[in-house]
């Protein structure tokens, strides 16, 4: 075993000789070490900012784009709101010392000032609260685009659910945490911006009024108390990420009920599924618990240490000029002088400690963040390599009862050669296997060429889904060589068809658009007959028009569903066809015409189906027994028709 992966995972799929012909490989999610849970974790930290870095190139992909200037926008008017609040203060110390000194010219003056400079004071900040809420906005346009590029890019989206499973609840990630980490960066980049402003101009004021000494204490307590902080917060970054996580299952559970009702229905399993619901919502109530009270001891300490001692040691810093008597800025200085100096300086450093303890308080709002840019990393990071053809999965081991070791085999899909030629369906010496790791079939070899229909029987399980699954490249190739033509020219039918959200003609020409229809000149008209053919056209009379929007997996039956599939392969007229048990609520009159149809416009059949009334419209059938045997052998009198 070189590098851990056995010889017989690497080049050609020969199954070792100890190994019965059913072979389970043992895969386990490699993700999941001492080395990535240490990577993984959630705290601000070098590898926090990295990652965030990274989003932040997304969101604002220029230099010159119009989320830049929104950040403009926003400093400029960050900068303008500390320079109104320098001018607040200094103003408002005149109107009071003008009051106190009885002079009612002053007080009228400095009130006029003020009555002058409030609707520039209410733009500024109705312009703050523009930026901000357009700046969330345009981050989340660019980081869904972006996501979802990655995530609807090919069958990704297949593969996230059904290959890999790295990734639980992607829905809740594109979404609700999208949203919350665009808010959560916007946020912190004013609640760290205006606290630094405000810091950097008051140290300006405040050194030239009471010396460098007092602003120099109030940063040295910043440090201290903020890597304090900081150190007791850690936890929050992993909560955060469990709290997600269980919201994200307990709005599973929620959308399987609706999703399943009308079984659960049949079963009467509604109490179950309130244990269910109930279960994983107690689960994230515990944990809701269990976080609040850590937020209200961290808000405990954080208040004590970032609001109010901040506020101590404030006063004690401005009160030193004075109260020492020997002071010179302060010697010669009148009653009225040294109130006004107070009240200035006072202020200044109230505001200093309260940007201080902003700031403080901002690293809580940082390690929650680092949550959610941890879930929308791990996101990206696997739409990349789902998208490059790497996938991992947790899987349940098999080992013999005397080997307690553990082997940790990475998957190694692609292995196989798949080659695009029209009109031809051939696999060579190529094995079925899951993604799990179950062989099917260890060696599948056959011909089918356009023109010839194949019926596709045997047991459940025994690979008839997953043959077409490989077919339709939604399973990778272990090995072998697959010939096939382009995904467009091999159409898939399933016994439950999928409904699209939209109008009657979607259903029909679904995945393609009005547009594409046109461009192919198929009229309406002839969407018409295709709906005649299956016996659907009493559909487009009761709906009047092409245009009308229904939910159409509700308005339609479950027969109807099936030939409306039939009406869009037909739409499609692709070269092959699977059809997996899609006329099961059909009449076999219906049927009939239907795979008659098929053959008269040129599409060849690959049929999933136990009516003994198809066999007559097929040329060959290939047979899996479910214990890695098949026979493919042309149809002929003497052939044992399975089914009924």
């Amino acid at each position: 075993m070189a590098g851990g992966v056995p010889k017989w995972l690497c080049g050609g799929f020969n199954t070792p000789p100890s190994l019965s012909s059913r072979v389970k490989i043992s895969i386990y999610h490699w993700l999941i070490t001492d080395k990535a849970a240490k990577k993984d974790r959630a705290a601000v930290d070098y590898v926090f900012f990295l990652r965030i870095s990274k989003i932040i190139r997304i969101m604002v992909p220029r230099w010159f784009c119009k989320e830049t200037g929104y950040l403009v926008l926003i400093a400029a008017m960050l900068v303008a709101r500390t320079y109104c609040d320098v001018w607040m203060i200094q103003n408002g110390t005149m109107i009071e010392s003008a009051i106190i000194g009885r002079s009612n010219t002053d007080f009228k003056n400095y009130l006029f000032n003020f009555c002058k400079v409030m609707p520039l004071i209410a733009l500024v900040n109705n312009f703050l609260k523009l930026g901000l809420n357009e700046l969330k906005l345009r981050f989340r346009v660019r980081l869904t685009k972006h996501l979802y590029d990655e995530y609807l890019k090919g069958y990704t989206y297949y593969k996230m659910g059904n290959l890999d499973n790295r990734i639980a609840n992607a829905d809740q990630l594109l979404t609700q945490d999208v949203e919350r980490f665009c808010n959560s960066v916007v946020d912190l980049y004013s609640n760290l911006s205006k606290p630094l402003l405000d810091i950097g101009l008051y140290i300006f004021k405040l050194t030239s009024a009471i010396g460098a000494q007092g602003p120099a204490s109030m940063m040295t307590y910043l440090l201290v108390s903020g890597l304090f902080l900081t150190r007791l917060r850690r936890p929050i970054g992993k909560m955060t990420v469990t709290e997600q996580r269980y919201e994200g299952e307990y709005r599973y559970v929620n959308s399987r009920l609706i999703t399943n009702s009308e079984e659960i229905a049949f079963y009467n399993g509604n109490m179950r599924e309130k244990q269910t619901i109930h279960s994983t919502f107690k689960k994230l109530v515990d944990h809701l618990h269990k976080f609040i009270f850590f937020r209200f001891s961290m808000g405990f300490v954080d208040s004590l240490i970032a609001k109010y001692i901040a506020t101590v040691v404030g006063y004690l810093v401005v009160s030193r000029p004075f109260l020492n008597l020997a002071d010179p800025r302060h010697m010669n200085s009148s009653q009225p002088e040294l109130l006004e100096d107070y009240y200035q300086s006072g202020r200044m450093l109230l505001r200093m400690s309260q940007a201080l303890g902003r700031i403080v308080l901002a690293g809580r709002e940082m390690t929650r963040l680092s949550g959610f840019t941890m879930r929308i990393t791990e996101l990206m990071k696997v739409l990349k390599e789902l998208n490059s053809g790497k996938y991992e999965r947790t899987m349940v081991s098999h080992q013999d009862k005397e080997s307690e070791a553990v082997e940790r085999v990475p998957l190694v899909p692609g292995s196989g050669q798949i080659i695009n030629v029209d009109h031809i369906i051939k696999f060579e010496h190529t094995p079925l296997a899951t993604p799990n790791g179950d062989i099917l079939i260890k060696d599948l070899t056959f011909e089918v060429r356009s023109g010839t229909n194949v019926l596709v029987c045997g047991p459940n399980g025994c690979g008839k889904s997953s043959l077409f699954r490989v077919l339709g490249e939604l399973w990778p190739l272990f090995g072998g060589q697959l010939t096939k033509p382009e995904r467009g020219k091999l159409f898939y039918v399933p016994q439950r068809p999928y409904m699209t959200l939209g109008t009657l003609r979607d259903q029909v020409i679904y995945p393609d658009t009005y547009e594409e229809q046109k461009r192919k000149g198929i009229s309406d008209q002839v969407l018409k007959e295709y709906l005649d053919n299956v016996q659907l056209g009493h559909i487009l009379d009761r709906e009047g028009t092409w245009d009308t929007v229904q939910d159409w997996m509700d308005v339609l039956s479950g027969g109807e569903k099936q030939r409306m599939a039939m009406a869009r392969l037909f739409y499609h007229k692709p070269q092959f066809a699977i059809l997996d048990e899609c006329t099961s609520a059909v009449s076999v009159d219906v049927e009939d015409f239907i795979y008659s149809h098929c053959r008269t416009v040129g599409i060849s059949l690959f049929t999933v189906s136990h009516r003994k009334s198809l066999w007559k419209h097929h040329e060959y059938y290939l047979h899996m027994d479910g214990r890695g045997n098949y026979d493919f052998k042309p149809i002929t009198d003497e052939t044992i028709e399975f089914g009924s």
